[in-house]
């Protein structure tokens, strides 16, 4: 295995190229919890985008010019090359947002590359983090995705160990809380911006990875702290958004209360817990906000 393992480096997919329309970014808006509210994330006239639209080209499989049937993206591929005995669960994600992205309509540009390869030691898995750099046509860099995977029987080949990342939650109560809910057809919803994953819609394939039955994308959870904590650190304002951190911890399942707790750390930098209220479990934890003064 270890062999196989050293043979994955320099793996990349290939380039591929996703057209959208102010109907897109409606949707994504739609699917991360926008309401009648927040009429710039869902209205075509003066439009603006939320930032982690920018994260749709991961697991993206619609609007794809080369049509691919159903998301692969590098955890995919090493999932088929390797074939281990359990498939990968999602450990963390980094959102950079470079240049903010035009609603009306454009095209994505990118490809996923794997970055890094961790050790977590017998028992513990093997870490895979890739990145997927997203430009426009014109060749500009918009943002940048940095998505760590575990595949946890994978440990203890003799690979480069995993350093631990701190939270900077402090311990003391939040300064900000704001709360919202996931609707019972908020994964339904989630899917049809690309990531049409079977996990997230058919309950036989949820259930047969040890499921309670399907459940809200990780980057749906992602996209309401984008939008949550937007209205709240600088509202109105989401191109002053630059970059989103956060290691997911629960399963979020539909029609479930959540809450966006966030503390201020200094200027144009907060940290977050977003926590499911039903269980008091954090969903996202030792989660990174910072934006442009």
């Amino acid at each position: 295995m270890k062999t196989k393992i050293e043979s994955l480096t320099g793996l990349a997919t290939e380039w591929r190229t996703m057209e959208y329309t102010w109907r897109d970014c409606a949707l994504y808006a739609l699917a991360v919890g926008a309401d009648g509210t927040e009429p710039r994330y869902t209205y075509e006239k003066d439009m603006v985008c939320i930032p982690t639209f920018g994260v749709t080209p991961y697991w993206g499989t619609v609007n794809l010019v080369n049509k691919i049937p159903r998301p692969t993206s590098i955890p995919v591929v090493i999932e088929e090359k390797l074939q281990p005995e359990k498939s990968y669960v999602n450990l963390d994600y980094e959102f950079f947002y470079h240049k903010a992205i035009q609603p009306v309509k454009g095209t994505f540009v990118y490809r996923d590359v794997l970055k890094n390869l961790y050790d977590r030691g017998e028992g513990r898995g093997m870490a895979v983090q890739s990145e997927v750099e997203v430009f426009d046509e014109g060749g500009t860099l918009l943002c940048t995705n940095l998505c760590t995977t575990l595949f946890p029987t994978l440990g203890g080949y003799g690979g480069q160990p995993m350093a631990r990342r701190e939270s900077l939650i402090p311990d003391r109560d939040p300064d900000i809380i704001r709360e919202d809910h996931v609707g019972p057809a908020q994964h339904l919803l989630y899917r049809l911006t690309g990531d049409t994953n079977l996990v997230h819609v058919d309950s036989e394939v949820a259930t047969g990875r040890g499921l309670n039955g399907p459940f809200v994308h990780d980057l749906c959870a992602f996209g309401y702290v984008c939008r949550l904590a937007t209205a709240a650190l600088f509202p109105g304002q989401p191109e002053k958004f630059s970059r989103m951190y956060a290691a997911m911890k629960t399963v979020l399942y539909p029609d479930t209360p959540i809450a966006l707790h966030l503390w201020k750390l200094s200027e144009g930098k907060a940290a977050f817990r977003l926590v499911n209220q039903t269980t008091g479990k954090a969903i996202l934890d030792k989660g990174e906000i910072d934006w442009n003064e």
